[in-house]
């Protein structure tokens, strides 16, 4: 039999996390632990308010399977069993977790990987003022690629605040549907003149149709819009390039699915994440092999993160130890 742990856990943020939708100074973390036996497998997951989830919510989903996971279910049957999102999300990276611990063979080697490389992050800056975003910028100017927030009247001066104080630095700018299509047509010529190489989520989902035979000047990429691989289709209509996170996949398993046939369509991927610990990022960095490019910063941004946490230098992540996962 299984034992199946569920936890609520809070990490504090250094500082404070804003993006177009409001702040936080904690992440709130859905935690899951299987047992069996001498092996433990772990999962971590960050219930998002946006798509309708909380982590009350969550904890209610996974004790409703309770029953099944304590028999030993199995990764194939969860796909079923609960939908993606969060809840499912902790527990089918808490599943790969266990079979790698059982069997001694690296998760990443069933993804169908030789090795596991270290990868390259973005770095995420806060939506601030201008001033306030281009002094995050000169404490980060050595950082390969930096994230901006944006969604607000004073978005182009945040970017040129940003540039002028990193201005070796690759610039992708997410706005979390913050931007109306007017704006996004005004100031994307704009964003492109500032070495800007990626625009995320400028619209709502219910919006982004407007994008529909628009050629927009600096690449596009859906991450509200896109959830799982039943979503692909449509986005690939709109947008250039996805955002996979194993959050709104629901687990490792969809993600890898969905990488593959968001390569298939010939689109371009991000792997991305919430603000969680490295547990989260540990499985991401399987389908972030050859991104790209690759926002798993969460760890980056908390105050302190787990014990064996990945190892990270500069914006350089490297793969996890199996003390962490996998």
């Amino acid at each position: 039999m299984t034992a199946f742990v569920i936890e609520a856990q809070s990490w504090p943020i250094a500082g404070r996390f804003t993006i177009a939708r409001g702040s936080k100074t904690e992440a709130q973390v859905l935690y899951v632990e299987l047992r069996d036996g001498d092996h433990i497998g772990r999962g971590e997951s960050v219930p998002y308010a946006r798509y309708g989830e909380s982590i009350n919510a969550s904890i209610a989903e996974l004790e409703a399977i309770r029953a099944q996971v304590e028999a030993g279910l199995n990764i194939d049957a969860l796909q079923s069993l609960l939908p993606a999102g969060a809840a499912r999300n902790a527990l089918d990276c808490a599943l790969w977790d266990l079979r790698a611990k059982q069997n001694g063979v690296p998760a990443f080697k069933t993804a169908g990987l030789r090795s596991l490389s270290p990868l390259k992050t973005a770095y995420t800056l806060s939506l601030d003022t201008p001033e306030a975003m281009g002094a995050q910028a000169a404490a980060n100017t050595r950082r390969p690629i930096l994230k901006l927030k944006i969604g607000g009247p004073d978005d182009l001066d945040r970017v040129e605040a940003v540039r002028l104080n990193a201005p070796q630095t690759r610039l992708i700018v997410d706005a979390n549907e913050g931007l109306d299509f007017e704006t996004l047509q005004r100031i994307a010529p704009e964003l492109k003149a500032l070495g800007v190489v990626l625009i995320e989520q400028p619209l709502t989902v219910v919006d982004d149709e407007a994008l529909l035979g628009y050629t927009s000047p600096v690449p596009l990429c859906a991450d509200e819009s896109l959830h799982t691989s039943a979503d692909l289709e449509r986005c690939a209509r709109l947008y250039e390039c996805v955002n996979i996170k194993l959050d709104k996949t629901g687990g490792l398993t969809e993600a890898l699915k969905l990488n593959q046939a968001a390569r298939d369509k010939g689109l371009m991927v991000m792997v991305g994440c919430m603000v969680a610990t490295s547990l989260s990022m540990a499985p991401a960095m399987i389908v972030a092999q050859g991104a790209d490019f690759v926002d798993l910063d969460g760890p980056l941004l908390l105050a302190k993160d787990r014990e064996y946490g990945l190892g990270i230098v500069g914006s350089m992540l490297e793969p996890p130890l199996p003390e962490l996962w996998g």
